[in-house]
């Protein structure tokens, strides 16, 4: 099974996809070292809870998310939008897949049968705060792995902004409140609010696109 589907360009030279920041995934590709590990301490955690609901032993899960970085660092040179629907985060998602059948069909059997490895945990190049979430319920995981991908998004880029500017968005996209009342709070005009809340729900996109909770 190929490691990573391939997701060519059409022809057309277009900028490589995003759903994830496209600033991001261009200096990875021109081979950033700090761009490469901001994008695994983005996505790695994800990674992480995908494999747990793909029911693999803890040690198993340490190596399977390192292949599923190796296959990124290797193919990630060739990632373009060519659809619509084609997002960085499918493809890490579908890479994750093929990374975890392929490690059942090396054990002869199918998820869900029991063995695996006793090998340490070899996160290398993953923080090791990674493995502190772990829901026991499975059907929280992925869950948790995404409200955990959206938080560090947001710790990203939180610097970036006024405390004003920032304080206007988490008011209104996070509580929920109306930018009137929130105007009212921050001494600012309504469309101001509003202006500031847009500025960093952009910068929220560019850093994490396809994330689908705003």
């Amino acid at each position: 099974m190929n490691d990573a589907p391939a997701i060519t360009t059409n022809g057309s030279g277009s900028d490589p996809s995003s759903a994830t920041n496209r600033s991001l995934l261009q200096h990875v590709q021109a081979g950033s070292p700090d761009a490469w590990d901001r994008l695994v301490n983005l996505y790695a955690p994800l990674v992480l809870g995908w494999c747990r609901h793909g029911e693999l032993q803890t040690a198993d899960t340490a190596d399977i998310v390192q292949e599923v970085f190796l296959a990124v660092a290797t193919h990630v040179s060739g990632f373009r939008k060519q659809r619509p629907s084609d997002t960085f985060r499918g493809w890490l998602r579908t890479i994750t897949r093929n990374k975890i059948h392929d490690h059942f069909r090396r054990l002869g059997r199918e998820p869900g049968g029991e063995g695996g490895t006793e090998a340490g945990l070899r996160l290398t190049q993953v923080p090791e705060s990674i493995a502190a979430e772990r829901p026991e319920d499975p059907n929280e995981i992925e869950v948790s792995a995404e409200r955990g991908l959206f938080r560090r998004a947001l710790a990203s880029i939180r610097g970036e902004f006024e405390p004003r500017t920032w304080q206007a968005f988490w008011s209104t996209t996070i509580e929920g409140r109306s930018p009137k009342d929130v105007a009212s709070d921050l001494a600012m005009t309504a469309g101001a609010v509003r202006v500031a809340k847009s500025r960093v729900l952009q910068r929220l996109r560019d850093e994490l696109g396809d994330f689908t909770g705003l």
